[in-house]
């Protein structure tokens, strides 16, 4: 994920606090947002039956970390309509079992305490997660370094510029093992 965000540092890139379950996760899908009340994940199980098969849901949950809005249960419906994982600028439970299910989750924290079911919230408009903005069919990915989002409308130019930041690492990567310093590296490529 880091290559997607060379050309362009911290740009879509979610604050540290989100973070896998799973260091080995991977995920990549066009975003499903949710916007909900802290402590009620009513409108999760909306963004569920909302997303399509490789979506990834993305909760705003305002940071709220003092109930787990998300587990197994949720877990396991996600994988039921194969929803490519899951961010929630939240807390989740049963992280443990989710872990072992392999459903990619990405959270600011775990916390065992239920929430209430009873507020509708609001699916496919653009909200906040990890201080970064996300709007409907956004491309959200997320990796062991954490999560970033590539807007629409920029999709092209940022992949577009992967593959030329990827043949630069590779460079740099050869000439490293060679002993050569990075930045000496660097210039030799630009």
């Amino acid at each position: 994920m880091a290559d997607n965000n060379t050309g362009t540092p911290r740009q879509g890139v979610m604050d540290s606090g989100i973070k896998p379950i799973d260091s080995k996760s991977h995920m990549v899908g066009r975003a499903v947002t949710v916007r909900h009340y802290p402590g009620d994940n009513l409108a999760l199980h909306q963004g569920i039956y909302a997303a399509n098969p490789g979506d990834v849901l993305v909760l705003d949950c305002r940071g709220y970390t003092e109930a787990g809005h998300f587990g197994d249960i949720m877990a396991l419906a996600c994988q039921a309509r194969g929803i490519a994982g899951v961010v929630i600028d939240g807390s989740c439970r049963n992280a443990e079992d989710i872990k072992t299910l392999g459903l990619p989750a990405f959270v600011r924290g775990f916390n065992p305490t239920g929430t209430v079911e009873a507020s509708l919230g609001q699916v496919n408009v653009p909200i906040a997660c990890g201080g970064v903005r996300v709007n409907p069919g956004d491309i959200a990915l997320g990796d062991c370094d954490g999560v970033a989002v590539v807007l629409r409308e920029s999709e092209d130019h940022v992949f577009a510029g992967r593959g030329q930041n990827l043949r630069k690492s590779a460079i740099l990567w050869k000439n490293s093992k060679r002993g050569r310093a990075p930045l000496k590296s660097t210039a030799l490529i630009s």
